[in-house]
């Protein structure tokens, strides 16, 4: 989610990728709830950060967005000019009925757009250059 966000909201100043600690499916409860604020993500692959490490990626930022209660599972990537931890929580550990998570991959979902928004309000402007 926060790939798509950061891209959508400063595609001239950042490419942001996403990846995890492995590849996998893309959970269904966060496409239907990306689905639902217009942005289909029903395409994308995951990676996993060893892929574009081995790959050679450099960057100049790292966000993770692991739940601090599991951050020991989080991805760490060698090489970032600097790095970042937003806590949120994993939408694929929630518990409930399927309504119940729908409505927690929502607020996620929400949490993450607010964080991307307030970042670029600062990042973006930060990175470009005066003219």
């Amino acid at each position: 989610m926060a790939e798509v966000f950061l891209n959508a909201r400063c595609p001239h100043d950042f490419h942001a990728e996403s990846a995890g600690l492995e590849p996998g499916t893309l959970n269904p409860l966060v496409v239907d709830v990306m689905r639902e604020a217009g942005i289909d993500i029903s395409h994308k692959q995951t990676k996993s950060a060893f892929e574009l490490f081995e790959a050679g990626r450099r960057y100049d930022f790292v966000v993770t967005v692991c739940y601090d209660a599991g951050a020991e599972r989080c991805p760490v990537f060698p090489g970032a000019g600097r790095s970042l931890h937003w806590s949120f929580p994993d939408p694929s550990a929630l518990q409930g009925t399927r309504d119940e998570r729908l409505e927690s991959v929502r607020a996620i979902r929400d949490a993450i757009a607010t964080r991307i928004e307030r970042w670029c309000e600062e990042a973006c402007e930060a990175v470009r250059i005066p003219s």
